[in-house]
């Protein structure tokens, strides 16, 4: 091979390294849309009453807050195990505001929690980490105790 060859070679490798060639970040818009079908999917699985797939929506070092602070993925899945038995679920939530970081990688999703008979009782958060694998995954989770939210205030 020609050393002007070899050159032009490098060269084009260069470029495509520079942005030519490299699938370009997701934007702001594209990750919001991840994250709120990431939380459509684990409000899913109550509907479903999947535990199992609950659980693989949920970090290694999750943090839930409830009555008791719940820590790590296995607290957090034990706990929440009762909660999907039986044919019909406890409750429901769905996101309506959905966050993103510009670095892309934590994410905020809020938005009114349901009782089994479809009143609103309540209000969820939940901050998301996008991990290695590529999945979003929750790292906090936080509920507000039930409330009557229709009443004047």
């Amino acid at each position: 091979m020609s050393a002007g060859r070899g050159l032009r070679i490098s060269l084009a490798a260069l470029a495509l390294l520079a942005g030519g060639g490299v699938a370009r970040a997701a934007s702001n818009a594209d990750l919001q849309a991840q994250v709120r079908a990431a939380e459509t999917a684990f409000a899913k699985t109550m509907a479903d009453r999947d535990a199992a797939g609950f659980a693989t929506f949920v970090a290694d070092e999750a943090v839930f807050f409830g009555r008791n602070v719940l820590r790590g993925k296995a607290a957090v899945v034990n706990a929440w195990k009762p909660l999907y038995e039986g044919p019909k679920a406890p409750f429901s939530w769905a996101p309506e505001q959905v966050e993103v970081l510009a670095s892309g990688t934590l994410a905020l999703t809020s938005g009114p929690v349901y009782d089994p008979d479809g009143k609103r009782s309540g209000t969820f958060t939940t901050t998301w980490r996008l991990e290695a694998d590529g999945k979003w995954r929750v790292v906090f989770d936080k509920g507000c105790p039930p409330c009557d939210c229709g009443a004047a205030k």
